[in-house]
């Protein structure tokens, strides 16, 4: 790998609004919108409705917190970049690995979904191979459009979010003359714990759309970054909630099972078994842009930004010179995407949820030095802000609710969970070690490099 490749290729400016709008709308994580819902509903009940639009507007409130940093500090590291320069160098780098490896450990769990559902199409298929033969096909085809180019992957990625937002809205319009009233008499069965509960599970499914922030050293025009945050927030929170109802007043909440989507079964009330066809085929597509933009994009970008910075090996600051992305990063992801499915064919719990809680924590603890930072920009960099096209409305309510937002999701996931809470703290104790054994001593030599 020679010295050109690693430092002087750039990656291509290619992104534009729609392409950023399509990378948040299909960033809302598939199986815990098709999947994992039916668990939030168990929990919660018709209230479950409320936890999900309560966690998708936590959602959009740090999308505004964060919308100032994406236009004034474009990088392909985020918010790894925002903290490091106003909290220091060890704050910025577990706040950008720490997202990046929360994309990682969620492309196991959503490309077993994305097995799952695609099983659905093939009922005389009972082995559960072939739930891991699926997963594992589609998690190397979209590696593969990654690795062509971030122009072919970002079309691709607009035109299945395209297809899911038309399949789940008609969803939602259609499916309003077979709902139920009766299904809404009980709002709060398991009372507050449960629905407390379910906000949490919201917040798994929503909180990848962030990945925006990570695109901006591919943007056409930086001023599309705080339109695309803004405009991804208000689609997939109308969207998803209107369909939630339907799904709701159609299936009573006592009779929803994680055996399949509750929305394929509620479409097969409302279209019959074509209908089932297709939101199962929408399902598939949210899942699949959820892996093809989410996992492959956002982490290998974070990757490549970290390794350019010093903090990461070499091999993930490398860029193809023709396709200008970076190969090694996604292979790397690749890999690690491979061995959590073969891991969650033997053990889908600790998938499920010990993974999950683990991303959950990692994009809390993420999320919440991000908007530190965005605080500390107003402060800091004053004529910066003042500067910049386009100003968060209400200063500083949306940093304040996106705080607030943070303690709840913390409280309510792991609130049951103390040992969660531990075994992240040894994952972050581990980060420490090699990024003080490691990465200071990385950062320096790249430091002397440029100033030679």
């Amino acid at each position: 790998m020679s010295r050109t490749q690693l430092l002087e290729i750039e990656p291509i400016r290619n992104l534009k609004f729609r392409h950023l709008w399509a990378l948040g709308v299909g960033a809302v994580i598939g199986d815990g919108i098709f999947l994992l819902i039916g668990e939030g509903i168990a929990v919660a009940g018709p209230s479950a409705i409320i936890a999900y639009i309560i966690a998708g507007l936590f959602q959009f409130f740090l999308m505004m917190a964060l919308a100032e940093l994406a236009i004034g500090m474009p990088s392909a590291g985020g918010m790894a970049v925002w903290v490091e320069r106003f909290m220091g160098k060890w704050w910025g780098f577990l706040s950008g690995f720490a997202f990046a490896a929360g994309w990682v450990i969620g492309g196991g769990g959503i490309s077993m979904a994305l097995g799952t559902i695609t099983s659905w199409y093939f009922p005389q298929l009972t082995s559960g191979i072939w739930t891991t033969l699926f997963a594992i096909i589609f998690v190397t085809a979209f590696a593969l459009l990654n690795i062509l180019g971030t122009a072919i992957a970002a079309r691709t990625q607009l035109y299945l979010v395209l297809i899911l937002t038309v399949g789940m809205s008609l969803f939602a319009i259609i499916g309003v003359k077979d709902v139920h009233p009766a299904n809404f008499s009980e709002w709060f069965p398991h009372g507050a714990s449960g629905f407390f509960s379910a906000i949490p599970m919201g917040t798994y499914a929503y909180l990848g759309a962030i990945s925006i922030v990570t695109a901006g050293a591919e943007t056409v025009n930086r001023k599309d970054l705080p339109k695309a945050l803004i405009w991804s927030s208000v689609t997939f929170i109308l969207i998803y909630s209107a369909a939630q109802v339907v799904l709701q007043g159609i299936i009573p909440w006592n009779e929803v099972t994680m055996d399949s989507s509750p929305f394929t079964e509620a479409a097969n009330v409302v279209f019959g078994y074509a209908g089932a066809f297709i939101i199962n085929f929408v399902a598939w597509i949210a899942a699949a842009t959820c892996i093809l933009m989410g996992t492959f994009y956002t982490a290998s970008r974070i990757f490549y930004a970290q390794a350019r910075r010093g903090y990461l090996p070499k091999f993930f600051g490398y860029l193809h010179p023709k396709t200008r992305t970076p190969v090694y990063g996604i292979i790397f992801i690749w890999a690690c995407s491979v061995i959590f499915i073969i891991i969650g064919a033997f053990s889908p719990n600790l998938i499920y949820v010990e993974f999950s809680l683990q991303l959950t924590l990692a994009w809390v603890v993420s999320w919440t030095l991000a908007v530190i930072a965005a605080m500390l920009y107003r402060k800091h960099a004053k004529e910066e802000v003042m500067a910049l096209p386009w100003k968060q409305w209400f200063y500083p309510l949306f940093p304040i609710l996106g705080l607030i937002g943070m303690v709840i999701i913390f409280y309510g996931t792991f609130l049951n969970t103390p040992m969660t809470l531990i075994r992240g703290l040894v994952w972050m104790v581990a980060l420490f070690i090699f990024y003080k054994l490691y990465s200071e001593k990385r950062v320096v030599e790249e430091k002397i490099k440029k100033a030679n």
